[in-house]
């Protein structure tokens, strides 16, 4: 149980440890709150651009006080999400990473209860992040396009049991919920050939999920070579595109393992150019307007419960999800407008610089 314990990495704590990694997390040039929220700027660097620094003059804005509305919610858009993270999806499962449909169902209800409002990890690391008054973003990500995932039936329609239609199947259920996840894409493609994989992410896209690259074949990449990663990374999307004519916005490690130099797996001119990169992490990530956000290291939480005694009785999303419903001043609270970042006075040390302007406080 968690009730009681001041986890790693919340509050004071995990903000120290962050400083020693946030250097250069987000040193290009910046889009204001109103633009990265509403989605109308790309986020820094997605070209690979570094840019320049924020002006002084943003640096220096007052911070205005927030609407009645959001201080009623008690919003706080610097509190933390939980980036959720899914392996196989199965009737009966086998590995400890393996969650049942009936699992992902109750846990899915379960946030849709408690408040929580799905967005898209390119969402998130944009800071786009529309959600209604007093909600609270959560992202689903599923690695590996396993069939547990997703696929089509001979009507269209979303297999039975899949993680789409469980998705789907708890939006009908909880009007509010918003039905959307992102898929962190192998080889595989959720064992469909070509043509069927064309159809089915192009399906995939029409209905608000994200695509992810999570490399061709799931290597570590931490003892690769530059050219490995290259090939890794860069060949996983040649393959997106050529199916779907688009590009991937985020990328996910893994194993979680870092490549010797990150630089490698952040962009490849001609092939790829991410916007943010996610962990395998253990705990919920900082919001994307905290001054200590990296968008080259966000840290998810492995979706299990609490069945056995081990590191996941602590750190992972039953337990992580119960830790957030106990402090709730944790927690990232939607002020339900795009256009501003409200927060605690207490807390206007933690926005970053240059979402100063954009600030609200009360």
């Amino acid at each position: 149980m968690v009730l009681g314990l001041t986890l790693p990495g919340s509050g004071k704590e995990r903000r120290k440890e962050n400083v020693a990694r946030r250097v250069g997390a987000a040193s290009g040039a910046t889009p204001t709150a109103r633009a990265a929220k509403a989605g109308t700027t790309p986020v820094p660097g997605a070209s690979g651009a570094s840019g320049s620094a924020t002006p002084t003059a943003v640096v220096s804005t007052p911070i205005a006080a927030a609407a009645p509305g959001a201080a009623a919610v008690k919003a706080n858009e610097l509190g933390q999400i939980p980036v959720l993270m899914y392996h196989r999806i199965m009737k009966k499962p086998e590995l400890s990473l393996d969650r049942s449909s009936k699992e992902l169902y109750d846990e899915l209800t379960g946030l849709a209860k408690d408040g929580y409002y799905p967005i898209t990890a390119a969402e998130f690391v944009s800071g786009r992040i529309d959600v209604p008054a007093g909600k609270h973003p959560v992202v689903l990500t599923f690695d590996d396009s396993t069939p547990g995932h997703f696929g089509l039936d001979p009507q269209g329609n979303p297999k039975p049991d899949t993680a789409v239609a469980v998705i789907q199947q708890v939006a009908r259920e909880n009007p509010g919920f918003r039905p959307v996840a992102t898929f962190y894409l192998n080889k595989e493609l959720f064992g469909m050939d070509d043509t069927q994989a064309a159809a089915g992410l192009r399906w995939l896209q029409q209905h608000g999920f994200e695509l992810g690259n999570h490399t061709v074949s799931h290597p570590s990449l931490s003892g690769m070579s530059e050219k490995g990663v290259h090939k890794e990374i860069g060949d996983m999307e040649d393959r997106i595109v050529r199916l779907t004519g688009a590009h991937t916005t985020t990328f996910a490690y893994p194993f979680g393992a870092v490549p010797k130099k990150k630089a490698w797996a952040e962009k490849l001119d001609g092939r790829y150019a991410f916007q943010g990169i996610f962990l395998a992490g253990w705990r919920p990530s900082v919001s994307p307007f905290d001054a200590d956000f990296d968008r080259w290291n966000i840290d998810r939480v492995r979706s299990e419960g609490k069945i056995k005694e081990n590191d996941c009785t602590k750190y992972c999303s039953t337990a992580w999800l119960e830790y957030l419903d106990k402090n709730p001043d944790e927690r990232y609270t939607s002020d339900g407008d795009p256009n501003t970042v409200t927060f605690p006075k207490a807390a206007e040390d933690r926005i970053a610089k240059w979402y100063r302007a954009y600030a609200r406080t009360y």
